[in-house]
């Protein structure tokens, strides 16, 4: 049972009382009592004459029971001269499941103690107020809140009314490579794989009015000196100097050699610079006399200009990734503020109304911190086992409401095969997440339909790939290099960089669906923007800054959750970082 405590309560003057039935009754039962009564997990056995003996109700039992850590915690605090009132105990109850709650009560008190006036009883205020420091010039939210907005607390509490439970679910799984994927390596299956890009790549290139009339590399060859050409292929090599550059085109039947002259007009130059390897564009050059190809123009299989799909109804996605559970650097106490957030445990009346429209949680990949990732990485781990490091973010999973859908996919930390595409997150490593809640684990890239919007998810792991050679991206800016990814219409578009792929008879980093959405992470740097009428979102991390990222200069920006409305695509960002937290 709860604690071991039982309580007796004697009807008096239509009213009950509480008194001790052979056992101590003290402020920690108090608490306990009252947390239970509060949730009506209590109830009465007994009689009118007798009295009656409150407990709690007998499906509970199992479930109702307290941590020693937490005993400890309310034991300090009444030691301490202080009382936990009923709210505040069933908030540090569920902050007792992810942070320490002696140390939690340890730092409050202390807080406490150099108040003035000392109060007797601790409020949930004051447990939110430790959760989220707020600057004493706080002002109150403007009608025009900044583009990302910070915690705001409130001193009156209304209940929290989740719409999103009263909306059914409505998600539906698109594309997921899990259950199609084997290979073994062979040089057939590497043929295969690159046939099938380049096909399926051509088809889009096809449909361009301004490619329609492109031919074979080998009929191009054919024509005569100073015809006008088309041909379509991939990209195998590109050597550039101040005066010239040299690119080979390749398709299935024969190779070229195309001259760029430095004086072409600037938006060609710029769109010859932006090429990577592997890529298959299409060029408009002239023939000359020795099979030379003098580049004129060049397209990108790119997506069309779409209309995107939006919901009927107001229903809101939390987009994250990168939370690296097991790292020394996982903001711990900024994913617990999400995660009161989400329950409508934080914020003003502005943040629990969008809190209160989230159905869905979706999370690109790095859910931990991984073993034997990178040289060194031991120095920086706090958790050594894999295993332990999937069960400590089941910890933190079980903690999102249950009415909210959770969508999960791996990273290249997470224990799944390294190489692209991956599948689901394997139950032999994983499998506490899967026990801890209902959990969709989809593959890694992998497309889905959210309330009819439909999601491309990709972890990222090529945007290194992609910075590295594009002059015009960085990692400050890595929705730039997402939008050259859906150019390339292609998730990996360089091959034998840092982004391993496995070979296949198909192709599944081929954008084929143009998604409403695009939602990526791995660079550790929140942005959005669009592209073309796609909503391109990279979703930041939950990590500080690691060494590896301060000798490449990267200032990585956790703690930050763009929310996107279903039912117009506006995008709502949100800071849970502490430093920042006033508005």
């Amino acid at each position: 049972m709860f604690g071991n405590w039982i309580f007796v309560a004697k009807r008096e003057k239509s009213s009950l009382s509480i008194n001790k039935l052979n056992i101590r009754f003290d402020a920690v039962a108090a608490a306990l009592i009252g947390c239970l009564y509060k949730k009506r997990k209590t109830e009465l056995i007994g009689d009118l004459r007798e009295g009656f003996v409150v407990v709690p109700k007998k499906r509970d039992w199992e479930t109702w029971t307290v941590s020693e850590r937490l005993q400890k915690a309310i034991s300090y605090t009444i030691e301490a001269g202080y009382q936990l009132d009923s709210e505040a105990f069933a908030l540090l109850e569920t902050m007792s499941k992810t942070e320490d709650p002696v140390s939690l009560m340890e730092k409050i008190i202390g807080r406490m103690d150099e108040l003035g006036q000392k109060p007797l009883f601790i409020s949930r205020h004051s447990l939110e107020e430790s959760m989220s420091p707020i600057s004493k010039n706080q002002k109150e939210v403007t009608a025009t809140p900044s583009p990302v907005t910070e915690p705001f607390l409130e001193s009156k509490r209304e209940s929290f009314k989740p719409h999103a439970q009263e909306i059914e679910s409505d998600i539906k799984v698109l594309d997921d490579p899990t259950s199609t994927l084997s290979t073994t390596g062979s040089v057939e299956e590497y043929q295969e794989y690159f046939l099938d890009r380049f096909r399926r790549l051509q088809k889009f290139l096809r449909q361009r009015m301004d490619a329609k009339d492109a031919t074979s590399i080998s009929e191009a060859l054919r024509a005569p000196a100073n015809a006008k050409v088309k041909v379509i292929g991939m990209l195998t090599e590109k050597r550039e100097s101040k005066q010239r550059t040299f690119l080979r085109l390749e398709d299935e039947e024969a190779t070229v050699t195309v001259l760029v002259y430095a004086d072409l007009d600037s938006s060609v130059r710029e769109r010859t610079q932006a090429l990577l390897l592997d890529q298959v564009v299409c060029i408009s050059a002239t023939k000359t006399r020795n099979d030379l190809l003098i580049l004129e123009d060049i397209f990108f299989p790119d997506i069309p200009q779409k209309t995107p799909r939006k919901a009927s109804e107001p229903v809101y996605a939390a987009l994250i990734s990168d939370l690296h559970v097991g790292s020394r650097q996982f903001m711990r106490e900024g994913f617990n503020r999400f995660l009161l957030w989400l329950n409508g445990k934080l914020g003003d009346t502005r943040w629990r109304e969008i809190a209160s429209y989230v159905k869905y949680v979706v999370i690109a990949g790095d859910l931990v911190d991984g073993v034997g990732i990178y040289p060194n990485q031991t120095k920086e781990l706090l958790i050594h086992d894999i295993h332990r490091q999937y069960r400590a973010v089941s910890k933190y999973l079980e903690q999102i409401p249950d009415y909210i859908e959770l969508i999960v996919t791996p990273g290249n930390h997470d224990a799944s095969r390294k190489a692209l595409p991956q599948p689901a997150l394997p139950k032999d490593y994983a499998e506490p997440i899967y026990e801890a809640r209902k959990v969709h684990s989809l593959g890694n890239p992998c497309s889905i339909s959210l309330h009819g919007v439909e999601l491309l998810v990709y972890h990222g792991r090529s945007l290194d790939d992609v910075i590295a050679n594009s002059p015009n991206a960085s990692f400050t800016t890595p929705e730039k290099a997402m939008k050259i990814l859906l150019q390339s219409r292609h998730l990996a578009p360089i091959y034998g960089q840092r982004t391993p792929i496995a070979p296949g008879k198909r192709d599944h980093l081929v954008i084929e669906r143009v998604p409403d959405i695009f939602h990526a992470g791995h660079v550790h740097v929140q942005a959005h923007d669009r592209y073309r009428g796609v909503l391109v979102v990279n979703s930041g991390a939950w990590q500080g800054k690691t060494e590896y990222q301060s000798k490449m200069g990267l200032e990585p920006t956790p703690g930050i959750v763009p929310i996107v409305d279903l039912q117009t695509l506006q995008v709502t960002t949100l800071s849970f970082m502490a430093e920042s937290a006033q508005t």
